[in-house]
Order: C-alpha cells, then structure tokens, then sequence
C-alpha cells in the first residue's frame, strides 16, 4: 500500500481498495503532484470527449488556485476537514479536488475511481465530488459525506427523490449540482439539491453572464479565464447571477423544421413515467431527423414500452417514431453519456 503524502498540512491517504488499483491510482496523483511542483504556471488537463473529440490544454495554476480557494471558501471548509478523492485525476474533476485540499489543509482520502466508489469507506468525511452514477450506485452511502457537490452530468428528478428519500440525509447533509466545465476549471455555479432544492444554478459573485443569438450561455470569469467563452449550453437566465439549464445546442434535434432538446422531452419523461431513457434522431428523407427514443434491453419490460409509447406528450412532436433497446448507454471514464457514440450505436438497435 502506497504511503501518505504530506504536503503543507495537507495529508493524502489510500483506502483500502485491491492493491494493484490503489497503487496505480497513487502513482497518478503523485505524477499530477509533481507536474503541479514543477517549473511553469500551466499543468495539462484532458477534456472527457462527452460533448467533442477529446482535447489536452493547458490551465493556469494560479487559476486553479482560485477556483479550488473560492469553492472551499463556499463550502466553509477548514484545515483539518477530511476529503474524499474518487475521481479520475486525469480529469479537471480529480485535479481540482487535489488543488482543493492543498489549498485548504484538508486531509484528502483516496480511492480509486469507480461507479460504486464508496463501498470500502467506513468513515464520514467532511467534503466530496461525484457523478450522478456514482452517487445513484452509492446511494445508501451518502449520508456519511456531510458535503456533496455533483457534477459530469445533469441529477435527474429521480435521483433527487432518491436522496430525499433513501439516502438516509440528515440537516447536516448539505447536496448541491455543479455547472462547468474543463475550460472554467471545475464549476463556476451550484443548485442545492438538499436540504433546500433550488430551482436554478447561482454562479459565483465574480462571475458574468448573459446568453447569444441561440440562447447559449456566455461565461465571464475574470479569476479563471482571460476571455469570455461561450459555451454550446441552452440555458434560461433568471436573474443577473442566476440561470435554469435547457439543453445541450449541439444536441439539437431538427425534425420537419422544429427544433427538439432531446434533454427536456427526457425530462417530460421521466415526470410523467419515472422511467429513464435517452431522445436521439435517426435520418428521415421526410423530416430530415426522425425522433427516437431509446431504453436499456435489461432496464425495460414489455409494461414499460407500452406505458413509453402511449404516453402523451406536451407537444406530439415530441412523440418517438420508434423505441429501440440497446444493451447499454455507453459512457465516457468519467461516468458521462456518450451520446456521439449512443448515434453510431442506433442502426443496429432493436425496434420495440
């Protein structure tokens, strides 16, 4: 088992895991914490390729700096705290959380990345970052983490019943959403889920926004970016620092001239059945995109399809021609859905 590493009152530890993926995982923190020692004001970050051909690009250490001082300042953690690290720390995700607790003193418990990362915890720490799939495989786990931050994709409606109702929180238990991305170092706003769910992202008070000509978000970040970027995120501003995600732009499905966010009629899904699934298109000669919904082979019974196709939609536009199974979502190393590989998958799918 690898050693703590002591930094500045920052002290890192492995759980217990199986020895070959601990020591892999320790050896790649301990190589980012060597490239952070190094000579230079950038380390080199990998985006995850969920919304794009993944890319390496540089980040400014000072940058990192601030967004890890901002997020622990938000949080109201203090030297000492304990952290749990799970995340890959190829990942901006995994990186932030190591910046996190050098900056703050924490002392920053590691275990190698998976879906059910909390498995072999058997103690409460003050302060974590997951996805949704991990916290929905750890969720009678969760009470043990006192902070929470989600990120890497959108909480679903019925993960957020499942941590109202069998995650086991309590008023200690603070949950949030997370909004950002690799270019904005971790996130530049939070949504608390629990024990107050809100109902739109609040950014940082040094942070701008406004939307461009297709409603997508535009950041200012003066602390973390030496521009302004505009993201491809269809997003709802409510308020100067305030704003309610739609979807994503590049995931825009044109059929017959209507412009559909798979994500909102996912959403309108997942109200009204409880079943979660995907909204994709298939070419069509007619419409251009043909709308098509698409389940897990093992997650849907003949019951569920038949509640999915005779459920009535806000718009019957929304409706899917057709129900395919395929026999997994395929998802990116950080946990994300990869709806650019989902596409290449759905010729071969199964019609219900």
């Amino acid at each position: 088992m690898p050693v703590p590493i002591i930094r500045d009152g920052s002290v890192i530890r492995p759980l217990p895991a199986s020895a070959t993926s601990a020591t892999d995982f320790f050896a790649e923190i301990q190589s980012f914490l060597q490239e952070w020692d190094a000579e230079g004001d950038t380390v080199t970050v990998q985006t995850s390729g969920s919304t794009g051909t993944p890319k390496v690009m540089q980040v400014s250490k000072d940058a990192m700096r601030f967004s890890a001082q901002r997020t622990c300042a938000f949080l109201g953690l203090q030297p000492g705290d304990s952290a749990l690290l799970a995340l890959p720390v190829r990942y901006i995700s995994g990186k932030m959380m190591v910046v996190r607790a050098l900056e703050a003193g924490l002392t920053l418990y590691a275990v190698p990345p998976s879906a059910t990362p909390l498995e072999t915890v058997q103690q409460s720490v003050d302060f974590c970052a997951l996805t949704p799939l991990q916290v929905q495989n750890s969720i009678h786990q969760i009470h043990h983490i006192r902070k929470l931050i989600i990120g890497g994709a959108a909480v679903s409606p019925q993960l957020k019943n499942k941590l109202y109702q069998d995650a086991q929180l309590t008023e200690t238990n603070r949950v949030y959403e997370t909004y950002g991305m690799t270019e904005t170092l971790s996130h530049i706003a939070l949504r608390q889920i629990f024990p107050v769910e809100e109902d739109c992202f609040r950014a940082f008070p040094d942070v701008g926004l406004s939307t461009d000509g297709r409603g997508c978000l535009q950041i200012s970040a003066p602390g973390l970016l030496t521009t302004d970027i505009t993201t491809n995120d269809i997003v709802e501003l409510a308020g100067r620092d305030c704003f309610r995600f739609i979807g994503r732009a590049d995931n825009i499905i044109n059929s017959a001239g209507l412009k559909i966010s798979p994500e909102q009629v996912e959403l309108e899904i997942l109200r009204q059945t409880g079943i979660e699934c995907i909204i994709s298109s298939l070419p069509s000669e007619m419409l251009g995109q043909q709308v098509v919904g698409v389940v897990e082979a093992g997650q849907m019974s003949d019951a569920h399809i038949k509640t999915l196709t005779e459920m009535k939609f806000s718009n019957k536009n929304y409706a899917p021609k057709v129900w395919l199974t395929v026999h997994a979502f395929p998802r990116t190393e950080n946990g994300k859905l990869d709806r650019r590989k989902l596409q290449t998958m759905l010729p071969y799918a199964t019609a219900r």
